[in-house]
């Protein structure tokens, strides 16, 4: 045999430990790790069936996002293919979505299991992947231990708008395994086929995967064995061509739709991006050993990091990749390791800026499995020649996995709900608006107006020039208040900083409408049409302006527009259901009301509506069923209280017509039309001068109002206390 053919067969041999391959083949064994591995996953983050979704990306990728929240539909699937959304292109993470919401609704339980069971088969994968490629059993279960339950994973699992790593992880380990198969057979094109397969519908999920190519070149290299010494064979190379051709044209598409979120140079140089991206490797890797302070989204540093990290961080890389390639012979996993770790971080790194972030957690999911190989071969290695080598490494396996276990369930802990989140997020960074503004959202949902003012203020006072989501959010604040003119401001600024901002558009219009400026609210809801053509919420508020303007036909076709888009809007079913009660179409009114009421069974107005519909089709009881409903859900209806009152008067239930008439006055002391109606039914009633003093009331509210139709009757009836026909006023 020659000398270099020793070298490779040295080069293939794996230092084992007593016990480490005894159990190849045993099946019992395996399937053992296997039910461990399922275990420890469902320990560290089975808490998060009870979590909510949360207020970053949830919302575009799920709950607010029509096409998808509808379940998985023949256009939802056109559309995922054909349209980049979020600025990304990943259809089979979308359709994934679909599928969770065909089965779980919008239960975001559904949707964390099944992240779960993703990260639970690329945990279980890993392993029986790296026992395919190794021979070494509990090296390969201790090394998917780590990756299943390290405290960088919560982020892809806790996540749910990051099923896309979880999802491509699925695809990236089968697309490993049947690469090992393809290179231990003779040349097979089904074999080489299934492994393009693979990938191409990992890069579907997440085009990170196009490193891919590269980490196959690696294993090549070890465990494989497939290299001569030092050469590359050429067909090595060839046959990674054509997978290389599919991460070219995954990239090509991935910088098309993330065109909108590449920062440019401009805003972040050359110089700080390099610097960033050394010390988010040299970060992640401590993060690996020490996984505390731990946050969704670490901004990125204005300057760039500090000088000592600088000098540091780039001399730590250099020292490691001159140490791994020195021992390159003899621990030939330490290079294949440390390039998978280096490699497969590079289209994150940041280099190509995508996004506010320094770096993410999320970015460390498949990369670091290159550290925890070339740590666990290292360790393994150096304790073969010890005593007791096998009790050192149970225990020592025992201690880490256990602190894992600790540490990721109480980050896991923290993806309980935006609120919880982002609060960990501010206390475990500094200067990050994002995190302020997002905390305030999730304040704001809350009802805490004015704890969420503050983080808005705070967003503001760090980036007051890239902050258009916080003067937004901030004017919607205002408007809860009823600061209708500081929040008309917020919206304006907004626009300033982003004028193709859409949202601000619609918010400075419904601001608008509420000031009663109709058309210049008209102009803003048009606006945001132009820029956003599927914003449902914006065809709402446009056909709520033109209805007040009269324009019942064109507020009909804006609803109808927004129910395309969206026909799970309980608002937009509502509000064609007044337009088209309006219209005297009360049959199809009704079927509106009852959509939205299907939708949103607690909707009270809808519910008051109803009975107004069905009151105006001569179905007296039924209508006043559906008023008392809406009052036992929201007593404070002044209309419903109103209505309820109109039905049993005309019932002949005088009494209680009155105390419901009383009821919609202390709601709504100014309400014209139960003064003149309480004034009849107290006039049937014989009570003369409470009834004169009703009317008295409401000619003064008409007069204020220039309903001369009303003064004129009203006038009329004064003069004429004696008369026997009271004045009938509905709605």
């Amino acid at each position: 045999m020659s000398r270099r053919s020793k070298k490779k067969t040295n080069q293939g041999k794996v230092a084992a430990i007593p016990g480490d391959t005894a159990g190849l083949n045993g099946r019992w064994t395996v399937l053992g790790v296997c039910l461990f591995l399922a275990a420890i996953v469902w320990v560290v983050f089975g808490q998060t069936l009870h979590d909510d979704f949360i207020n970053f990306d949830d919302d575009d990728y799920v709950y607010e996002n029509p096409e998808v929240f509808q379940g998985l539909t023949l256009h939802g699937i056109i559309w995922a293919f054909a349209r980049f959304h979020a600025d990304n292109w990943h259809p089979l993470t979308w359709v994934s979505h679909m599928l969770d919401c065909q089965f779980y609704g919008l239960n975001p339980g559904g949707h964390h299991l099944t992240n779960i069971l993703l990260h639970t088969a690329v945990a279980i994968l890993l392993f029986l992947v790296l026992r395919q490629m190794t021979g070494a059993l509990w090296r390969s279960a201790f090394v998917a231990a780590v990756f299943a339950i390290h405290p960088l994973r919560v982020e892809s699992v806790a996540w749910v708008a990051e099923r896309k790593d979880v999802l491509s992880g699925v695809f990236f380990m089968l697309a490993i395994g049947a690469y090992v198969r393809y290179a231990r057979h003779p040349w097979s094109p089904v074999r080489y086929g299934l492994v393009l397969l693979l990938f191409a519908l990992g890069l579907l999920c997440k085009p990170m995967l196009v490193t891919l190519p590269f980490v196959l070149l690696l294993l090549d290299y070890w465990p494989l064995n497939r290299l001569a010494g030092s050469v590359v064979p050429k067909r090595l190379i060839l046959e990674k061509l054509p997978l290389l051709g599919l991460a070219v044209a995954s990239g090509v598409v991935t910088l098309f739709a993330q065109t909108g979120a590449i920062r440019s140079f401009n805003e972040i140089s050359l110089p700080l991006r390099v610097g960033n991206a050394f010390i988010s490797y040299a970060t992640y890797l401590g993060q690996m050993f020490w996984p505390s302070g731990l946050a969704v989204l670490y901004p990125f540093p204005a300057n760039g990091g500090a000088s000592w990290e600088m000098i540091l961080a780039p001399a730590l890389l250099i020292s490691i990749s001159a140490g791994v390639f020195v021992l390159r012979k003899s621990r030939p996993y330490l290079l294949a390791g440390w390039l998978w770790y280096l490699v497969m971080l590079a289209p994150v790194i940041g280099i190509l800026q995508v996004g506010a972030q320094a770096r993410a957690d999320r970015y460390t999911y498949l990369p670091q499995i290159g550290l925890y190989l070339m740590l666990t071969w290292a360790v393994a290695d150096l304790c073969v020649r010890w005593r007791y080598s096998r009790l050192i490494l149970v225990g020592l396996s025992t201690v880490i996995l256990a602190a894992l276990i600790y540490r990721a369930r109480v980050q896991t802990s923290y993806w309980r709900n935006s609120e919880s989140l982002w609060t960990h997020t501010l206390a475990s960074t500094s200067d990050n608006f994002i995190a302020h503004n997002n905390l305030g959202n999730a304040l704001l949902q809350k009802g805490k107006v004015d704890d969420a003012i503050a983080q808005f203020q705070q967003a503001l006072q760090i980036n007051p020039h890239n902050a258009e989501a916080a003067h937004n959010n901030f004017g919607n604040a205002l408007l809860q208040k009823g600061h209708v003119d500081e929040a008309i401001t917020q919206f304006q600024q907004a626009l300033q900083i982003n004028p193709d901002d859409a949202n601000a558009h619609n918010n400075l219009g419904g601001a608008l409408l509420q000031k009663g400026k109709v058309d210049e609210a008209i102009t803003q809801f048009q606006q945001a049409l132009q820029i956003n053509p599927d914003d449902a919420d914006a065809y709402i508020n446009l056909g709520n302006a033109l209805l007040q303007k009269g324009n019942a036909d064109d507020a009909i076709a804006h609803y109808k527009k927004a129910l395309q888009i969206n026909p799970d809007i309980a608002e937009a079913h509502f509000n064609l259901g007044n337009a088209l009660l309006l219209k005297g179409k009360v049959d199809e009114a009704i079927a509106h009301y009852q959509q939205a009421l299907q939708i949103k069974p607690d909707y009270a107005n809808a519910l008051n509506n109803l009975g107004l519909a069905l009151f105006k089709k001569g179905n007296v009881d039924e209508a006043i069923a559906q008023f008392q409903q809406a009052l036992q859900i929201k007593p404070g209806i002044a209309e419903a209280h109103f209505n309820l009152g109109l039905a049993l008067f005309k019932k002949g239930n005088v009494d209680e017509a009155i105390a419901h008439y009383q009821l919609a006055l202390q709601i709504k002391p100014n309400y014209l039309e139960v003064h003149v109606n309480l004034g009849n039914a107290l006039r049937q009633k014989g009570n003369m001068d409470e009834a004169i003093a009703h009317y008295q009331k409401a000619l003064e509210l008409a007069q204020a109002a220039g309903r001369e139709d009303i003064v004129e009757r009203l006038n009329a009836e004064l003069k004429q206390l004696q008369g026997t026909t009271p004045i009938p006023l509905g709605k």
